[in-house]
């Protein structure tokens, strides 16, 4: 673990000796009194302090003044105290503590304040994450993966949402090496398996489970063990499935196939889909407890076609290392207007084409080539809505359009209803008329 420079102020002589073993083999300097921890304070350069606030009998919880002068300083505080009433708590935070602890379980809590504060450290200094392993210079996204990664060293369950090929994979995989967590970063794609063959991947089996089960299998679950489970297209899962993994998550315990005997796991839920987790719930797909398991922090991954800025940066990235390619000024303009329905993805499969080409330089032609078979027909939606609408009536395929526009643009912005009433420029009324009709949620939601 990286040595960290950490101050404690504490006048109790074991309190500080049982710190000082909790805090080894940082660098720790030790105070006693307000006087001593002010000059300590101003002289030296911490990372972390530790505050006692009641510094003798009858102190008039001078440790508040430590606190205060250790965030002008930018040290990241935190009070370690038996006075933890309602009142002590609002007055060390409004003085710029950064967490708060009752005084009797340090054993427990301070290695997990140090995981956490390195952790988030990191994370602060992550903009290399964004030239490297995510690649974006959106800002909209940056921002959201930025938040997500305050959440990594935690315990909170993350729900990625977004379409096909936006990154979501690449996104969970760094927030598990922010995370801290010493096991293993474990992906299953649930929409490939069928409900046995799932199970048995998750919770593994034993020998002669099933048929075609000739060895003993650890499952996912197991693989996990105090790492990371990513559950990918987790929308796809049936009800049966749901029901035992959300067991599983509640008790941290499960049975391989074939076995009475129960394995135990304590593995961090990383979730993702493409779908809108509401929509399914409302169309009874996706059990709402197993919801609210999943979903302790939510990022939207926004498409390709709105991270623009984003197209030529990647081509960069794909390119590093290898061949290096020019593009022309209309086929730069061409890729920039092109709808990447498969988004990252397509753009590498794009990229790696034009790569193996004979010119270095990609012109137009080349960039419509090879973009051409993957973009929707001249008129396909244009003649599925026209069929649409001799079916059902005009009013009727121009309702189911705004719909989908309007589901696609709440999914997009995390629920977010005010962002979708300015994005579309719609009324409130259309919004929750929507709303209603798609079955969803009219009182909750985000405003």
């Amino acid at each position: 673990m990286e040595k960290l420079n950490i101050f404690v102020l504490e006048d109790d002589r074991l309190a500080q000796k049982v710190m000082g073993a909790h805090l080894a083999p940082h660098n720790v300097d030790m105070a006693a009194d307000l006087d001593s921890a002010l000059k300590k304070l101003d002289a030296g350069r911490y990372d972390i302090g530790f505050f006692d606030l009641m510094l003798g009998v009858n102190d008039d919880y001078s440790g508040l003044k430590a606190i205060a002068a250790a965030a002008k300083k930018g040290i990241y505080s935190v009070v370690v105290s038996s006075s933890d009433s309602d009142e002590m708590i609002d007055r060390a935070y409004a003085l710029g503590a950064s967490d708060f602890y009752a005084k009797g379980n340090e054993e427990a809590n301070v290695g997990e304040i140090l995981r956490k504060f390195l952790q988030n450290r990191r994370a602060a200094a992550s903009d290399d994450i964004f030239t490297s392993a995510f690649i974006t210079e959106d800002a909209e996204t940056r921002a959201a993966a930025t938040e997500a990664l305050k959440y990594a060293p935690t315990d909170l369950p993350i729900l990625i949402l977004g379409p096909s090929g936006t990154g979501k994979t690449s996104l969970a995989k760094i927030l598990h090496e922010h995370s801290g967590r010493e096991g293993a970063f474990v992906s299953i794609n649930c929409s490939a398996y069928t409900d046995d063959l799932l199970e048995a991947e998750l919770f593994g089996h034993k020998k002669g489970a099933f048929t075609g089960a000739a060895e003993a299998r650890k499952g996912r679950l197991l693989e996990a063990h105090r790492g990371t489970l990513f559950l990918d297209e987790i929308g796809t899962m049936s009800h049966n499935m749901q029901m035992k993994l959300l067991k599983a998550i509640e008790e941290r315990t499960f049975y391989p196939l074939g076995s009475e005997k129960p394995e135990r796991s304590e593995f961090r839920i990383i979730s993702a889909t493409l779908e809108d987790p509401q929509a399914l719930i409302a169309q009874g797909k996706m059990r709402f407890d197993l919801f609210q398991r999943i979903h302790g922090y939510t990022i939207n991954i926004k498409p390709l076609a709105r991270r623009r800025a984003d197209i030529f940066p990647l081509v960069h990235h794909f390119t590093k290392g290898g061949r290096r390619l020019s593009f022309s000024p209309d086929a730069k303009a061409f890729m920039q207007d092109y709808a990447w329905p498969g988004n990252i993805r397509e753009l590498k499969k794009f990229t790696d084409l034009v790569s193996g080409g004979q010119q270095g330089r990609v012109d137009l032609e080349t960039a419509r080539r090879h973009l051409k078979g993957q973009c929707a027909a001249p008129g396909s939606a244009e003649d599925a809505l026209y069929a649409a609408a001799l079916a059902g009536g005009l009013d009727a395929a121009l309702e189911k359009v705004s719909a989908d526009i309007i589901s696609r643009n709440l999914r997009e912005n995390g629920g977010v209803r005010t962002k979708t009433l300015a994005d579309l420029k719609i009324s409130t009324r259309l919004l929750y008329a929507t709303l209603k009709k798609l079955g969803l949620d009219t009182e909750g939601g985000k405003k």
